[in-house]
């Protein structure tokens, strides 16, 4: 005897009898209801069923003409009712914005967003036991931060009332983390929120998803290393290959992936001369040609300006970019082969940034320094400038081995494997403007 509940989709009603769909989490399944089987009464009951109503099916297995697996009922209940109907057809959803807020309806007539979850909690697992299985330790840090650290970036403030002060919804657990890093904890990761107060677009929400993790004696190259190792894992258990499409372009994560600095992607996609990369003048001059707005900004950021105009997007096939500018990385290990460089990289697949890492900047002197520099920017009108973050050098003071740590972006990294062009396509309930009129059309 075969028993199961879940939602009804479909009726065929022949009189006497009726076949109908039960949708549960495993898929759909039909079932023949016999008024003969079931009986009268409950037969009775029955037909006033709604599509959309919960109920439970209970009998033997049987084979259709067609050859269709069907449950041939002895018993059928309501379990619940749907008072409100369900679209009769998905394309009875036609704004896809009703459909992220509407997700509900969403995962019950679509499927394939169904797929899209199931496949976003078994990357986040196999992402977290590559973790485990190499020593690292979960951990969870602060999410409100008494100052906004350890990215580049708006944060989303609040007040806390009994404490009579502000805090800050975390922008990265960064600061934290190298935090346990100097208590010896010398191997620690994170799978957590965070949140930016910035633009929402296909591969930026407020709030997402970022593991984050550091790793004492190690430098940013042994980091390469292991990124490489651990998507090309993740992949291998997906496809059970390292080539897979992205919408419409086949992506080869077979190894080694491309290395650039920042200043030869520049070069290579675009037709920028070498020597405007080491001039200001000549480097403003050459972004206010692409239309760029770069004002008296520092030789490094005017470089970040114009990686991210010409050479960003082109970036399809994985690339992990190099050397970035000490003017951008504030918590990055200075260049030994150029100071005015860090032994940083972002790894880019599809043109958008998956990950972002450094061998980590462990002088309390050097920090102080760099936060004051970042410090007079803010106070020349950079909202996301870094504070002086006295306690964090505090820390530093009492000696932080060589490290290096990572961030990658868990709702990008879900994106590329499950074929979705937005990112609002793999996180269950992303931030909408505020609700004007969506409704559910029942055509």
């Amino acid at each position: 005897k075969f028993a199961l509940a879940g939602r009804l989709m479909a009726v065929r009603d022949f009189g006497k009898a009726a076949f109908v769909s039960i949708q549960d989490r495993g898929g759909r399944i039909q079932g023949y209801i016999a008024r003969d089987k079931v009986g009268k009464d409950r037969y009775s009951i029955f037909k006033k069923f709604d599509v959309g109503d919960i109920v439970f099916v209970s009998g033997g297995l049987l084979k259709t003409r067609t050859g269709e697996l069907t449950v041939d009922a002895d018993d059928i209940r309501l379990l619940s009712k749907a008072v409100r109907p369900l679209p009769e057809k998905w394309h009875g959803i036609t704004d896809v914005e009703a459909r992220y807020r509407q997700r509900p309806i969403d995962l019950i007539m679509n499927p394939g967003v169904k797929e899209v979850f199931y496949a976003r909690s078994r990357i986040i697992k196999l992402i977290r036991d590559f973790m485990q299985d190499r020593d690292f330790l979960e951990v969870e840090t602060p999410m409100m931060h008494p100052m906004a650290g350890g990215a580049v970036a708006r944060p989303f403030k609040t007040y806390h009332n009994t404490l009579d002060m502000d805090l800050y919804l975390r922008i990265a657990p960064e600061l934290y983390l190298k935090r346990l890093i100097v208590g010896g904890l010398e191997r620690v990761f994170e799978i957590n929120r965070n949140f930016r107060n910035e633009g929402i677009s296909t591969s930026h929400n407020p709030e997402f998803t970022m593991m984050e993790f550091y790793q004492a004696y190690a430098t940013y190259e042994d980091l390469i290393v292991m990124t490489e190792e651990m998507v090309t894992s993740v992949a291998t258990e997906l496809f059970g290959s390292l080539q897979f499409e992205y919408q419409g372009t086949e992506i080869d994560l077979s190894r080694p992936w491309q290395r650039l600095t920042v200043k030869e992607a520049i070069l290579k996609y675009s037709d920028a001369a070498p020597e405007v990369l080491e001039d200001q003048a000549k480097a403003a001059g050459y972004a206010r040609n692409l239309g760029l707005t770069v004002d008296d900004e520092p030789l490094g950021k005017v470089i970040m300006a114009i990686f991210e105009e010409v050479a960003e997007a082109k970036l399809i096939q994985p690339t992990f970019v190099t050397s970035y500018p000490i003017e951008v990385s504030p918590l990055s290990r200075k260049s030994a082969d150029d100071g005015g460089f860090t032994d940083r990289f972002e790894l880019y697949i599809y043109g958008r940034e998956l990950a972002n890492a450094f061998s980590e900047l462990n002088d309390p002197e050097d920090q102080r320094n760099r936060f004051a520099m970042q410090l007079k920017e803010r106070e020349a009108g950079d909202e996301e400038a870094h504070e002086m973050d006295e306690d964090y050098i505090s820390a530093l003071e009492y000696g932080m081995p060589p490290t290096a740590g990572e961030g990658i972006g868990i709702d990008r990294l879900v994106m590329l494997f499950t074929n979705s062009p937005s990112i609002r396509d793999v996180i269950l309930f992303p931030h909408m403007r505020a609700k004007r009129d969506v409704r559910l059309s029942q055509t």
